[in-house]
């Protein structure tokens, strides 16, 4: 296992992080970092003998985090923001289809699977998880979930 990044490299969060009972005196689950904020690796270790964490500190607000690789990169890298984050909860917001066959109807709730940043078409797509479909969606077709009481 070689690390990526080394002491001193500048790097950039793509994912949102959130307490996992690690960091001291917040609550689990409270977001500590946004994704795109930039910080400097500290440390490089280990967990569990095949996970590389990097301690970065974020000068902004002054923390240090544990970050796992898959969550960083390059700070230098263009930087493109997204509106929705993988696990997150989608709606369709419009209907999805291909060759004019309604795949996925509008309103539809799905979860992102992954976020994909591809700077030729401008705008982040996203694997999202709809009942029975894996789709690719652009960014402009998604809204956010909205849940929807059932009568009882």
């Amino acid at each position: 296992m070689q690390p990526s990044y080394e002491y001193g490299d500048q790097v950039r969060l793509i994912r949102n992080v959130r307490n996992d009972g690690t960091y001291p005196g917040i609550p689990t689950g409270t977001l500590l970092m946004r994704r795109g904020e930039v910080g400097h690796v500290l440390n490089v270790g280990t967990f569990l003998q095949d996970q590389l964490i990097y301690t970065v500190h974020f000068l902004g607000s002054d923390r240090r985090i544990g970050c796992r690789e898959e969550e960083l990169i390059d700070a230098a890298l263009p930087w493109m923001p997204s509106r929705f984050e993988t696990r997150e909860k989608v709606s369709a917001a419009l209907a999805l289809s291909v060759d004019g066959e309604v795949l996925v109807p509008q309103g539809a709730i799905g979860e992102v699977f992954k976020v994909i940043r591809e700077f030729e078409r401008g705008q982040p797509f996203y694997h999202v998880q709809f009942p029975g479909r894996l789709l690719v969606v652009p960014e402009n077709a998604l809204s956010d979930a909205v849940e929807v009481e059932t009568e009882r």
